[in-house]
C-alpha cells in the first residue's frame, strides 16, 4: 500500500498553471486597476501596452484583450465549461444568446459552451474616487462526448449563498463538491460533468491563517486532486511539507491535514475523476476529433453561435446597476442577503 500524500509537485508560474483531466486550463487574474475615468477604464496612460493583447502586467493590471475597458471582448467557445469565480472588483457579462449578468464580489459564473455559444467579459473600474481591484479565476472543465452539443447554459452561484467555512483562521468555500460539515453546495449546469456523480467534482477556494489547519476529505478510487499553492510560505500535507509556491497532486485515498506555515495562505483545490477521453483543442473549441474542430469552425464562420445582439463586442452595463443575471429566456436573479 502506498501511504505517500505527495504524488507530484510542480512550479507555479505565470498562469495559465498545469492541469489534470477533466480540467483544461486554470487561470488566476489579480489586477491593481486605478481609479476609474467616467468610462469604465483606467484612469491612466495606456501607453507602452499592447493594446488587443495586454498581459505583461505594467504598473501592476491588465487590459487583456480590451481597448478601453479592461477584460475580453466577445469570443466563441464550443464544447467545454467556464467556471469564473470572481474574488474581487466585478464582471460583465454578455452573450450571443441575449443573455447579461454583472457578478463579482464573491460571485462565481458558471457557463456551459455546450454546442457554442460568443460571450463577452469585461472589467468595469465603476469607481473614480478610489482604486478598483479586481481578482478572479477561471476555470475550464471539459464536458464528456455525450454532452459536448448541448444547448449553451449558465448558471449564477451567488455568493452569499456558496457554503462555507469560516472560523479558527480558515476560510473555506465550496463552489462544487461535497465537504464534510458544510451543507449541500449548489447545483452546478444540468450537463456539466460536475452533475455527473461519477465525476467527483470539487472546486474549493481556501485560505488559511499562519498555523491554521484543515482536513480534506478522501475521495473516490480513480478521482485525482491538485491543491494550487499559489500564496504563502510553506504547508505541511500529513506531515510531508511543501515550501513556496507549487501545484501539488495529494492522494485522495486517505484525509489529507493541511498545516499552514508562518504567513497566511491562499489555495485553490482542483478535484476530479478524470473523463479519459481524447482531447482535441483549438483555442476557444475542444472536442474529441480534429474533424471536430474543423466542423467548428465551419459552423461558426455560418453562424456564428447565433450571432451578436450588442451594439459593441465590449458592452459594459452602466455606472448603476448592481450584480444581477438575466438569462436567454427573459427570467432575472440577483443575490439574496449575506448569510447570517
Amino acid at each position: 500500500m502506498n501511504d505517500k500524500t505527495i504524488l507530484q509537485q510542480f512550479p507555479l508560474g505565470a498562469p495559465p498553471w498545469p492541469t489534470l483531466d477533466p480540467f483544461l486550463f486554470c487561470v488566476h487574474h489579480k489586477d491593481a486597476y486605478p481609479k476609474g475615468n467616467g468610462e469604465f477604464g483606467p484612469a491612466a496612460s495606456l501607453a507602452g501596452r499592447a493594446i488587443g493583447q495586454d498581459f505583461a502586467n505594467k504598473d501592476g493590471w491588465n487590459m487583456y484583450h480590451g481597448e478601453t475597458v479592461p477584460g475580453f471582448p466577445a469570443h466563441p467557445h464550443r464544447g467545454f465549461e467556464t467556471v469564473t469565480i470572481v474574488r474581487d472588483g466585478l464582471i460583465d457579462h454578455s452573450d450571443s444568446l441575449g443573455a447579461a449578468a454583472r457578478f463579482g464580489e464573491g460571485d462565481v459564473q458558471w457557463l456551459t459552451a455546450g454546442r457554442g455559444i460568443v460571450h463577452s467579459e469585461m472589467f468595469p473600474l465603476l469607481h473614480g474616487d478610489r482604486e478598483n481591484p479586481a481578482e478572479l479565476f477561471q476555470i475550464w472543465l471539459n464536458l464528456p462526448a455525450r454532452n459536448k452539443m448541448v444547448a449553451p447554459h449558465f448558471t449564477m452561484l451567488w455568493g452569499p449563498q456558496i457554503p462555507r467555512i469560516e472560523a479558527e483562521g480558515v476560510n473555506l468555500r465550496v463552489i462544487a463538491g461535497v465537504f464534510p460539515n458544510v451543507g449541500q453546495p449548489l447545483a452546478p449546469p444540468p450537463d456539466s460533468w460536475a452533475s455527473q456523480p461519477e465525476g467527483d467534482v470539487a472546486i474549493w477556494t481556501l485560505k488559511l491563517a499562519p498555523g491554521a489547519g484543515l482536513t480534506l476529505p478522501p475521495a473516490r478510487p480513480g478521482t485525482r486532486r491538485v491543491l494550487y499553492f499559489f500564496e504563502g510560505h510553506s504547508l505541511s500535507l500529513n506531515g510531508e511539507t511543501v515550501e513556496g509556491r507549487a501545484g501539488i497532486e495529494t492522494s485522495v485515498a486517505q484525509p489529507v491535514a493541511l498545516v499552514n506555515g508562518p504567513v497566511p495562505a491562499d489555495i485553490l483545490v482542483l478535484q476530479g475523476r478524470p473523463i479519459a477521453e481524447p482531447v482535441a483543442q483549438y483555442g476557444p473549441f475542444v472536442m474529441n476529433t480534429q474533424a471536430e474542430i474543423q466542423q467548428a469552425f465551419t459552423d461558426y464562420r455560418r453562424t456564428q453561435f447565433g450571432g451578436w445582439p450588442w451594439p459593441a463586442s465590449d458592452p459594459v452595463h452602466g455606472a448603476e446597476a448592481g450584480r444581477f443575471a438575466r438569462h436567454p429566456d427573459g427570467r432575472t436573479e440577483a443575490p439574496a442577503l449575506e448569510q447570517a
